[in-house]
């Protein structure tokens, strides 16, 4: 889902640097409309946008959504009753989720992190033990997003997407961002169990059995990776629901900087 490995990685990095530094929409009839003068030019009627086009225009919109103008958040959705994403529209979220810079970018933060600490001995050290683990933590994003942003939720009909409260006490929207892991909106507009991160993240964690050191594969690689990743998503969900609150602060403070300071510029100038 929005909360993929890829993105629950992209969260849990961010958190990282951030401590350092709808309406459904359908087609409609247009209504009848007298016949114009043979004189004259027949009325332009704008025809109601279909769900298809509306959830493309979304779409089109959320590909610049970015943290820090940076971290892609292609996945939040600030309108809860938005028409829903066709299976091709899920698939090209999902390509262009783990094809954004960033997404290699964090392959080689995690496979630093794992070299560093000596993770995975069986991979060795070395520039050899370093690019076995960028390829394995890059594969473990795919997968997870290949199979819980895409191929899940189309065989599901469930919204791979984070669709943001925005609104509430902070209880309520730190519970609701912290269930987005296990609880989604689905097709049809109603919310229900989180069947496709959830197995997603199970099915990552097997297909992660075939290249993985030998010492380290097992039942314990498949549940274990599929609980972090799941904590991990509730903590970045956490990111992602209260960004907007953050900007929309810093942005007032130095609006109210910006205006404190103007009077005494006025004063000093007409001394």
């Amino acid at each position: 889902m929005y909360l993929s490995k890829f993105l629950r990685r992209v969260a849990l990095v961010i958190s990282i640097l951030v401590s350092l530094t709808g309406h459904t929409v359908s087609a409609q009839t247009p209504p009848d409309v007298p016949d114009a003068p043979a004189s004259g030019n027949p009325p332009k009627i704008s025809q109601p946008k279909s769900q298809h086009d509306q959830a493309a225009e979304d779409l089109k919109r959320e590909e610049h959504q970015r943290i820090l103008g940076i971290v892609p958040d292609f996945n939040m959705m600030d309108n809860a009753k938005a028409p829903p994403l066709s299976p091709g529209q899920k698939f090209h979220l999902f390509w262009k989720s783990t094809t954004d810079p960033y997404a290699f970018f964090v392959a080689g933060f995690v496979a630093g992190y794992g070299q560093a600490n000596n993770s995975n001995p069986g991979y060795g050290q070395g520039a050899a033990g370093y690019f076995k683990r960028y390829g394995a933590a890059y594969t473990d994003a795919f997968d997870g997003n290949l199979w819980g942003n895409a191929i899940l939720p189309v065989w599901w009909r469930e919204d791979p997407r984070y669709f943001r409260k925005g609104t509430g006490s902070t209880g309520r929207r730190v519970l609701h961002a912290a269930l987005s892991t296990v609880w989604c909106r689905r097709d049809n507009g109603t919310w229900g169990p989180n069947y496709a991160n959830v197995t997603g993240n199970m099915i990552g964690g097997a297909i992660s059995n075939l290249y993985y050191p030998k010492e380290d594969r097992g039942p314990e690689l498949v549940f274990g990776n599929a609980l972090t990743v799941t904590a991990e998503g509730a903590i970045g969900a956490q990111l992602v629901e209260f960004w907007p609150d953050i900007v929309r602060h810093y942005r007032n403070k130095k609006s109210k900087q910006a205006s404190a300071q103007s009077p005494s510029s006025d004063a000093e100038s007409k001394q």
